[in-house]
């Protein structure tokens, strides 16, 4: 008996040894692997300098959103700023013990294993064990490799992390990582782009919704797999009320409840603003990089004033319309082939129309007859992003055609222009229900920039037609010739050397000799010469002969150097064709000049960037400049300090204004007068009428507007400044002044006004008919005796010749015979 237990010890004792050495062994093996796995594992550190990508969202002046871009559409939001609801709906799905647990969930872990025993019978997909420290481990520092290497990687680095960070962090840090479909990483992103909400204002069945795609984006969408998607959010709002964080009833109320998913579009972006946003968006790649642009998380606070910037879009686009309407037709805008036998809307809905033009629809013509046409117009896309299948038709009246036909003859038929199967643009007649207007794009473009005269902000600006149909931003990128809107720039040279608005200058036939060019005869608008005359009347009528004779007399040097410290040109050859604007330069360029003059003279920078943050929300740009003094002092009114250059003397600024005033009461503008407002400006025309421009501004705002080809050709004989620009500027101040009080232009201090004769710009007597009253600087007033600068003399480019032709002599003596 002794010896079999004496064996048994034995025994016993062998299987003992063995298996406390297998388990040494074995100890020793996955201590070894453990430590071959963990030398190559990433520093968890780098999580508490994490950057992540961040979208940099684009603000108008009033905080609306004007466009974002992003690598990956995320907005980083810190723990305290999202909801418990949201971090409970989280937590409840991916990880309920996250508070609790040490990075490693061993509950969960059983938890998940007798669940995927189960699941074998029923072929179910198997669950994950991995708690949210895990989930953050795999996303920041792994790959997304099913391996059992990985799994261990991520739980040594969960307990680490979990040592290393506050819960706190780590649910912040995946919070903002998880992608959750639709391009959409973190939360808030999430919830703009499939809600177009912010965090704080989902509701239970939407945030349980948010909480739900973690597991699988695509698995739960909510267009391809609404009873899916419907079914993992329910299932989300039980574990929120088997945890505690909302009640039965608030659960049982959002199960009732759709999904209510709204993919966020275009149509939360300011409308009309295209050209300016991608203005901003080129300006910031300049500065900093598109690193930066696109994964900064910068916040830009632009200039630009949503309802100013309607009104520019809506006045430029119509007046486009209206000019290109006057010319016909030009043609359908495609075709589609064998219309009666196949689908078209199918085929109608594959050509794009333009995106931000939302008041016009592709339309298809399918049938025309002596009344009209009847139209199939384009399926419109549904919330889930899908086509229409239903089919919409319409009927085109020959009364609302009748442009398009005009050039034919007056009997045209629609026929004649259009055929079955022709693609056109329509717009809808809201005074009779199912008709349309015919419409078609524009041939000519143009551009408007509205800007604030002392701050050099640009509030409006619209580069063309249609973003959607061409991105040339006529507005920066265009380079065209101001014609006459030059013209006050060598009149403020003038001014600020020696001469006056009263000076006289002869308005009469020039010949100017250009060596191997040839002769040069610049003429007026309208083939007539008005003899000796003020400079006043010069600017108000827009002579040009008037315009080369002072550019000569003063000296071109002087007028380019002028050009040039407006900012108008980089450098302009001092040749006196540049006088009449011959050069060319851009529509903001030009009215940042006109700018200078409105506010007195002094230097701005046209900005359309108010201030930029970075994703901290430190301003690392502001826009104004100005020192501000004793503003820490709140007993004290604060002061700021412009040390902007003054480019022009303060007399002379408002000497050319007045002058610039006239131009609108009796001279080329006399249109605006119907606004009854204080009002500068200068028409401008360029040679066979291819550019038609109007610069104007009042106390506080200035306007340009510029109309021409993309490859100029002759607009018409309405396509000049006053014809084509001047209405359009009327309507956009008429719409922008609604309601505000009229400003006068301030006279500086030291300035005398003294009434002279209109005509011979002498002193005037009283009573005196054709009087005006006309400020002068001190030390200067109206001459006592007639000199007229200029005479009946050729010119040749920087030398006097004394050579008329008679015929020229006897057009003068006339006032008859003076070209263009």
């Amino acid at each position: 008996m002794k010896v079999i237990l004496l064996r048994m010890i034995r025994f016993f004792t062998y299987i003992l040894i063995i298996a406390t050495s297998a388990i040494i062994i074995g100890l020793g093996g996955a201590m070894a692997y453990v430590k071959n796995v963990t030398k190559d594992l990433p520093d968890y550190e780098v999580l508490k300098k994490y950057e992540p990508a961040v979208m940099t969202r684009m603000h108008a002046s009033d905080g609306s959103i004007m466009g974002e871009f992003a690598s990956k559409k995320r907005l980083y939001l810190p723990i305290d700023s999202i909801p418990d609801l949201i971090k409970s709906a989280y937590i409840s799905a991916e990880d309920k013990n996250f508070f609790e647990h040490f990075g490693i969930d061993p509950e969960g872990f059983l938890r998940a294993i007798i669940k995927n025993i189960q699941n074998i019978r029923s072929k179910q997909h198997p669950e994950g064990a991995s708690t949210i420290t895990q989930q953050v481990a795999k996303n920041f520092l792994l790959t997304s490799d099913t391996t059992l290497q990985r799994k261990i990687k991520e739980a040594i680095l969960a307990l680490r992390i979990e040592k290393a960070y506050s819960k706190n962090h780590i649910l912040e840090l995946y919070l903002n990582e998880i992608y959750l479909g639709h391009g959409a990483y973190g939360i808030a992103a999430a919830a703009l782009i499939y809600f177009n909400k912010s965090v704080n204002e989902l509701n239970i069945e939407e945030i349980a919704y948010l909480a739900a795609l973690p597991k699988g984006p695509s698995n739960y969408d909510p267009f391809k797999e609404t009873d899916r998607a419907i079914a993992r959010r329910n299932w989300v709002i039980d574990r929120m009320i088997e945890n505690g964080y909302i009640s039965k009833k608030q659960g049982t109320e959002a199960k009732e409840k759709p999904l209510g998913v709204r993919f966020r579009d275009t149509s939360v972006y300011t409308f009309g603003a295209d050209y300016f946003t991608e203005e901003v968006r080129r300006q910031l790649i300049a500065r900093y990089g598109s690193d930066v642009l696109y994964n900064g998380g910068l916040s830009v606070r632009t200039t630009l004033n949503p309802k100013l910037q309607l009104i520019v879009r809506n006045v430029l686009h119509n007046g486009l319309v209206k000019f290109d309407q006057s010319s016909g037709w030009h043609g359908a805008y495609n075709h589609i082939q064998d219309i009666k036998n196949a689908d078209w809307g199918n085929s109608l809905s594959k050509i794009e129309g333009f995106s931000d033009i939302p008041e016009w629809r592709l339309a298809v013509i399918l049938d025309s007859n002596s009344h009209g046409l009847r139209i199939g117009l384009q399926p419109e896309k549904e919330e889930t992003g899908f086509i229409s299948k239903k089919r919409e038709t319409g009927f085109i009246s020959i009364k609302d055609m009748k442009w398009a036909l005009r050039i034919k003859n007056s009997n045209a038929k629609p026929s004649s222009i259009l055929k079955i199967g022709d693609v056109i643009f329509v717009e809808a007649n809201h005074h009779e229900k199912n008709t349309y207007y015919l419409r078609q794009p524009p041939k000519i473009q143009g551009a408007i920039v509205v800007m604030e005269p002392v701050t050099g902000r640009v509030l409006a600006l619209s580069g063309g037609f249609s973003y959607s149909q061409s991105e040339f931003n006529r507005a920066t990128q265009a380079y065209r010739q101001p014609g006459s809107a030059f013209k006050p720039f060598v009149y403020a040279a003038a001014l600020d050397n020696g001469y006056t608005p009263a000076s006289v200058i002869l308005d009469g036939p020039i010949e100017i000799d250009q060596g191997a060019q040839g002769i040069w005869r610049p003429k007026n608008y309208g083939e007539t010469f008005s003899g000796p005359s003020t400079l006043r009347y010069g600017i108000e009528h827009s002579r040009n002969l008037m315009t080369v004779r002072l550019a000569y007399d003063l000296g071109m040097p002087i007028v380019a150097e002028y050009a040039e410290h407006f900012g108008i040109y980089d450098k302009l050859k001092p040749i006196l064709s540049m006088s009449l604007g011959a050069g060319e330069t851009t529509v903001l360029r030009l009215v940042t000049a006109y700018a200078v003059i409105a506010n007195g003279g002094k230097s701005i920078q046209p900005s359309m960037i108010d201030r930029i943050q970075n994703r901290y929300g430190h301003t690392i740009y502001r826009h104004d400049q100005r020192k501000c003094i004793e503003c820490s002092d709140y007993e004290v009114e604060p002061k700021l300090i412009d040390e902007r250059d003054q480019v022009l003397d303060p007399m002379t600024a408002y000497q050319i204004t007045s002058m610039m005033e006239g131009v609108i009461q009796s001279g080329t503008a006399s249109h605006l007068r119907y606004l009854h407002r204080t009002i500068a400006g200068k028409t401008g025309t360029t040679n066979d009428s291819k550019d038609a421009w109007f610069i104007g501004f009042t106390p506080d705002m200035v306007i340009g507007v510029f109309l021409g080809y993309d490859a100029p050709q002759h607009l018409g004989n309405s396509g000049t400044g006053s014809g084509l620009a001047v209405p359009l500027f009327g309507e956009v101040i008429e719409k922008a002044m609604a309601g505000k009080p009229n400003l006068n232009f301030q006279l500086p201090q030291g300035m005398m006004q003294i009434p002279i004769n209109r005509k011979t710009g002498m002193h005037a007597k009283p009573s005196e008919p054709n009087t005006i009253i006309e400020a002068f600087k001190p030390g200067t007033g109206p001459s006592d005796i007639y000199q007229v600068i200029g005479s009946t003399e050729s010119f040749k480019e920087g030398v006097k010749v004394p050579l008329l032709s008679p015929q020229v002599n006897r057009a003068l003596e006339t006032g008859k015979g003076g070209l263009y």
